[in-house]
């Protein structure tokens, strides 16, 4: 499955309270469609603090087909669930290594510029142009010469 379109199948469910589990979760979506998977990122656990939180506070839901996330999304964004408010929208992908990076333009990567660059006098610039208007107008002038 392309990439793009598990996401449009994914939706994100933010603001779940502690005591929301995957059970719950798919208890409570599954009304919208044939659900694929229920994420529920945990927490960083630490071992001497025994109140900490199982979960991130957000869960992804992946369904089916996108008209079905579109249906969880459009019937669950700004409901309860266990007396929580919750936000439900597509989810996003997750940004690579790369693109955490910074704000850089793929132009900035040796990569990039290897793969899609071609040395100026090929790649139809300036020069390619400036070389083309030259050959019409010569084009021109011999055909005004010759008629």
């Amino acid at each position: 499955m392309e990439e793009g379109t598990k996401s449009k199948k994914t939706v994100f469910v933010g603001g779940i309270g502690d005591d929301v589990d995957e059970a719950v979760i798919y208890e409570n979506f599954a009304t919208f469609g044939d659900i694929i998977d229920v994420q529920l990122p945990p927490a960083n656990t630490n071992p001497n603090q025994q109140t900490e939180a199982k979960h991130r506070g957000f869960a992804f839901v992946t369904y089916g087909s996108s008209a079905d996330a579109q249906d969880a999304i459009d019937n669950m964004d700004l409901n309860e669930l266990q007396g929580r408010v919750i936000r439900v929208n597509l989810a996003k992908p997750m940004k690579t290594p790369l693109q955490l990076g910074g704000n850089r333009a793929v132009w900035e990567s040796e990569e990039w510029l290897k793969q899609h660059v071609k040395p100026l006098d090929q790649s139809g610039g300036v020069q390619g142009r400036h070389a083309n208007i030259e050959n019409e107008s010569k084009d021109a002038d011999d055909e005004e010469m010759a008629g």
